[in-house]
């Protein structure tokens, strides 16, 4: 579909039946070009499915976390990447941070976290984001091609 998009074939995509789960899937899906703009389920009285709409009426001006102008700065004092910080703010307060990636380079600048501390005024600016960010769950199981679907995901 995204080739479809990419050729002016499609004005957009969307997706059919999908709940939340399959929607955090797609839209963490890496390399993700275009994220789908709408999702069509069934909806009535007797399936009102209250979740999944609330779920899909996220504010679309939050922003998304590795975009934060903040992390952005901070990434840029330290020369570091806006990943690395907030990773490095999760170890640093001894919270275990997963990190989800299938690249092999950002797999490796994750482990750089553990090479480097952010000052203790960096930590303050942080702690003062608290933000309502959008955020989803890490599903490393249920996105690899050879795990088996089921209807639960």
């Amino acid at each position: 579909m995204e080739k479809c998009k990419d050729k002016g074939l499609v004005k957009s995509i969307g997706v059919s039946n999908f709940n939340h789960r399959l929607l955090e899937m797609i839209l963490n899906k890496p390399g993700l070009k275009y994220k789908p703009v709408c999702n069509q389920v069934e909806c009535h009285p007797y399936l009102n499915q209250s979740k999944l709409l609330d779920f899909c009426k996220v504010d679309q001006n939050a922003p998304f976390l590795l975009n934060d102008p903040v992390l952005c700065a901070m990434a840029k004092k330290h020369n570091r990447s806006p990943a690395q910080i907030a990773l490095c703010y999760q170890v640093q307060r001894g919270v275990i941070a997963l990190a989800h990636s299938y690249e092999e380079n950002e797999m490796k600048d994750n482990i750089q976290v553990l090479k480097f501390q952010l000052p203790p005024e960096d930590m303050e600016v942080i702690d003062g984001l608290n933000r309502n960010f959008r955020y989803f769950p890490l599903t490393i199981a249920v996105e690899h091609p050879n795990f088996p679907f089921s209807d639960e995901y």
